[in-house]
This record gives structure tokens, C-alpha cells and sequence, in this order.
């Protein structure tokens, strides 16, 4: 059984990565907080767990090679984040017939091609909020970036 912080992981990741190919190639600032939502640090200024580790997954990308950003602040956020030229590049390539379903029968050609790219399968995976779409849209990038 995976742990509940890989998935986490995978949803947190997704999140930044989409959320800075909607921006693209603009770098911006991306706040934890609208990745994993609110968090009150407690009375010493100490984060909770899940607010630490949806930061820990942007210095982790950044590291990775997913992201670069300019710098970070505090650790509630990074500041001029963007895609790397060799992410944006997994996201758009498409995936094997056999990774996606498709029902080509009532689609046009350039709206099945947009199916089958990574960044509308992340984005999809995303609106379902379910954790095991997240990750099997997550690991193929994964896979991508490894090469």
C-alpha cells in the first residue's frame, strides 16, 4: 500500500506543474498554500506537516529540474517559478494509444491528439481528485523526465 504523503506528493506535484503550464513561460509566484491549501502556523511560526512537505515539492522540482525558480520565501512560497523547456516538452508530447482511453468515434482528430498529451491527462487527473489518477498521470512524466 502506497503512503498517504506519496500521494500528497503526486497531487501537490501535479498542482504546481499545472498550474505553471497555465502561466507559461510567465514566471510567477506560487503560494503553498493555494497548492495544500490553508495552514495556520502554530505559536511559534512552525508550519503544519503537509504545508512543509507541498514546499518540500517545490524545492524538490526545482531540484528535479521540473521548475526553476528565483528564489523562495519564507517557506510559504517560490517566487519567479516557471516550467523548464524539457518539462513543458514531456507535457505536450503525447502518450501511447495504450495509456489513454479515447472514444474516437465522436471526437475530431486535434481534440483526441490534446487528449493524449500528459498535461491534459494531469489536468484531468486534477478535476477527478482521485489520488490513483493522479499518480498513474504522474508517473509517466516521471518516466519522461528520467530519460
Amino acid at each position: 500500500m502506497i503512503s498517504l504523503h506519496i500521494d500528497d506528493f503526486y497531487a501537490d506535484a501535479a498542482q504546481i506543474i499545472v498550474s505553471l503550464y497555465g502561466v507559461f513561460p510567465r514566471p510567477v509566484t506560487v503560494f503553498a498554500e493555494d497548492i495544500c491549501g490553508p495552514d495556520e502556523p502554530d505559536e511559534y511560526g512552525v508550519h503544519s506537516h503537509r504545508h512543509l512537505a507541498c514546499f518540500a515539492t517545490f524545492i524538490w522540482l526545482g531540484e528535479e529540474g521540473y521548475i526553476r525558480f528565483h528564489d523562495t520565501i519564507r517557506q510559504d512560497a517560490i517566487d519567479q517559478a516557471v516550467l523548464t523547456g524539457k518539462c513543458f516538452n514531456a507535457l505536450l508530447r503525447q502518450l501511447p494509444d495504450n495509456d489513454i482511453s479515447v472514444d474516437a468515434e465522436r471526437l475530431s482528430p486535434s481534440v483526441i491528439a490534446e487528449q493524449k498529451t500528459l498535461i491534459f491527462q494531469l489536468e484531468a487527473a486534477i478535476k477527478n481528485r482521485s489520488s490513483n489518477d493522479l499518480k498513474q498521470a504522474f508517473i509517466p512524466l516521471l518516466n519522461r523526465m528520467s530519460d
